[in-house]
């Protein structure tokens, strides 16, 4: 089976594919404007045909770019009559409490385009106001006359009872064909009103922009002879079919940088790590996520941008945490003197100073190449000389100017404050959940997360640091690992064992009806597909919840001992305490449906032996690491010719066709058999 994935972040878009028999790669720049030219691109470069393809999965940051920058459709939204300010009053909750300039998330909906219908439906279910179909008659002239691209509809207790949301789409969709319409709930059936609020207004804002760009991609492929299956990243792990990814764009938010963390998850397994942060530097920004046992944590509440004004969206995502720090990311004076790097990026156009597309502003990318850690000469496997004078003359305008610096100390600086940003979003996954990060093992990828990863890890005392195969376009492999998957909940609540066993059969039943619509929707064979139930569970009195396994219906409603102490376990784990006498809560039921891919080449070629080819040692260069005055001569060697069982010890520079591996002082570096380089770092007094 011929088979890549394509990855398009900010600056690269990044190809890996398992193709007669053989891994192929490339790295391209990103074109924004029109993406679909940086995948032919990619797909020339790495030789790949598309008519001898049989699948192409796809990860693309278009939808969460969308939001982060405010360019999605004008978008309507329809919910109950005396329910119109539920989105933007949102929670009362204030997350920063001693921030002064502190400001809510603003919606995505202004109030003038939020429409109130007249209608009610109980949380039980019933009817108590039938929907009335002339008033929303009467809304339609209105979205006209505003330009309105998209609709979200969201009633109260719709989860319960879909009718109402169901009968108002049918209008829609029948009298503006043209409209992007999301109903609440066919992208979630749970409760919390403003949650399910705003993943809905997500869905209908992104919606016409990644449908547009799903469809020229798709056309794009046709056009070129290929036939294969077109899959698209889920943030929750998992691929959906291209048209589901149509309909539900939201669910693929952060489908580029999960990817990563699905490999990374399959090489902690390999290795025996129990637990590890995967690492994942870009050239707009870094990600970190914490994986236990081979599998990152997902979770089902998250925030589009900064935690406290950011956008919340409820449905299962792998938890990552990004901070606006990469390769890309502009270093700037502000008027105190004070020197800050990112959130801003330069993107993939203009690109770093030293890309010599006339960018003028100095990123961490310039100042890795004006201390000696790039070489200008081998980036992109040599297919983008790099111009070392331009990012000179960047950094002195820009920074070591106005600081009164030379160009080096600016450079070290501007690394530094990089490397102690991106250690935020380690730190954020590790210490903040209770973890001691020197139990831990960092797997860094990404285009610059192996040149940053050794620095970042001695902050905060992670001891050791693996560099995967192809970190430079490790997503990408990722893509090749992911199995289908569709989740589906639908709000119960109840006592456990006091809720009915026909309630509960009959929410499974729906779930399991729902899932097999889909499996026969996207063609999967029902006998490939893996069934597994979840119940979310909390003490009563508690707010959250926590999803536990469940495969039986006698375990809510009979004998429930073992969902209790399955309960009492995990809670104990997350937050180091336990109620095993408090009474049990059912919140809702959940459904995993995934399907396994039908081939394990990218797993298999994860352990596959490596064999080395080329000479190893390539020379010498100054390198600097601590003291901008002193540089190190550091040796520089050529990964791919690196033999299994090759110990090194740095100070050190590993080059590959798509990365940059900097090892420090001191710090020892050992090959694996399968080709991975494990990276021990000294301790310091």
């Amino acid at each position: 089976m011929n088979v890549v994935g394509i990855d398009i972040g900010g600056t690269f878009t990044d190809l890996v594919g398992y193709v007669d028999g053989a891994i192929v790669t490339s790295k391209t720049s990103t074109v924004p404007a029109d993406p679909t030219k940086g995948i032919a691109t990619s797909l020339e470069l790495a030789g790949c045909r598309t008519d001898r393809l049989d699948e192409i999965l796809h990860g693309s940051t278009i939808a969460i770019n969308t939001v982060l920058e405010h360019k999605g459709a004008r978008t309507a939204l329809l919910t109950t009559r005396g329910f119109r300010d539920v989105y933007a009053i949102g929670r009362s909750n204030r997350i920063e409490a001693f921030n002064l300039f502190f400001k809510r998330p603003k919606p995505l909906v202004p109030r003038n385009l939020t429409f109130e219908v007249p209608e009610r439906i109980l949380a039980s279910g019933e009817v108590l106001q039938p929907l009335d179909e002339q008033a929303v008659e009467d809304i339609l002239p209105q979205l006209d006359a505003e330009g309105v691209e998209a609709v979200a509809v969201c009633f109260l207790h719709s989860y319960a009872n879909p009718a109402h949301e169901r009968r108002v789409g049918e209008i829609l969709r029948k009298a503006r064909p043209d409209l992007f319409v999301t109903l609440s709930h066919e992208i979630l059936r749970e409760y919390r009103e403003y949650e399910r609020t705003s993943t809905t207004a997500l869905n209908a804002f992104v919606g016409p922009r990644v449908e547009g760009y799903l469809k020229r991609l798709e056309h794009h492929l046709r056009d070129g002879a290929f036939g294969g299956k077109i899959h698209i990243m889920r943030s929750n792990g998992g691929v959906m079919s291209i048209k589901v990814a149509q309909e539900q764009p939201v669910s693929m938010m952060e489908s580029g940088p999960v990817a990563g963390m699905i490999g990374a998850g399959r090489l902690a397994r390999l290795l025996g790590l129990k637990r590890c942060v995967g690492f994942d530097m870009g050239g707009t920004t870094a990600k970190s996520s914490l994986i236990t046992d081979g599998a990152p944590a997902i979770e089902s509440g998250y925030v589009i941008g900064d935690r406290a004004s950011g956008q919340p969206m409820q449905l299962p995502v792998v938890n990552i945490v990004e901070v606006g720090a990469g390769g890309g990311s502009i270093a700037w004076v502000d008027k105190a003197g004070g020197l800050h790097v990112g959130p801003q990026s330069v993107g993939a156009d203009p690109g770093p100073a030293c890309y010599g597309r006339g960018g003028q502003n100095p990123v961490v990318t310039d100042a890795d190449l004006i201390l000696g850690r790039i070489n200008p000469q081998r980036f992109l496997n040599g297919g983008m000389p790099l111009d070392r004078a331009a990012a000179e003359r960047a950094m002195q305008f820009k920074v070591a100017g106005p600081l009164r610096l030379d160009v080096v100390q600016a450079a070290l600086g501007v690394a530094r404050i990089a490397d102690a940003s991106m250690s935020l979003s380690v730190r954020a996954v590790s210490i903040n959940k209770g973890v001691d990060p020197r139990d831990t093992a960092m797997i860094a990828f990404g285009g610059a997360g192996p040149l940053h990863a050794v620095s970042i890890a001695r902050e905060i005392h992670i001891p050791t640091v693996i560099i995967p195969k192809l970190p430079g376009t490790f997503s990408a492999l990722g893509m090749l690992m992911a199995s289908w998957r569709q989740d589906f909940v639908q709000t119960l609540i109840g006592r456990v064992g006091a809720l009915p066993a026909s309630e509960i059969e009959k929410v499974f039943a729906e779930l399991s009806a729902a899932g097999r619509e889909q499996l026969e929707r996207d063609g999967i064979d029902d006998k490939a597909a893996d069934f597994r139930f979840f119940a979310d569970l909390r003490y009563v009195g508690q707010e959250h919840a926590i999803s536990i396994p469940v495969e039986s219906v006698e375990m809510l409603s009979g004998d429930t001992s073992e969902i209790r102490r399955r309960f009492d376990r995990e809670h104990a784990q997350r937050y180091s305490q336990s109620a095993p006498d408090e009474s049990l809560e059912v919140v809702s039921l959940r459904l995993v449906l995934t399907a396994a891919r039908s081939d394990d080449a990218a797993d298999e070629w994860l352990s596959r032996p490596w064999v080395a080819e080329g000479e190893a040692e390539v020379g010498t260069r100054d390198v600097v690491f601590d003291d901008p005055s002193k540089p190190l001569k550091t040796s520089i060697y050529w990964r791919p010719a690196l033999a299994a069982g090759t110990r090194l010890r740095g100070p050190a520079v590993i080059e590959e066709p798509n990365s940059t591996i900097l090892i420090h002082p001191d710090d020892e570096v050992e090959v694996t058999e399968a080709g991975h380089l494990v990276i021990t770092l000294a301790k310091h007094a």
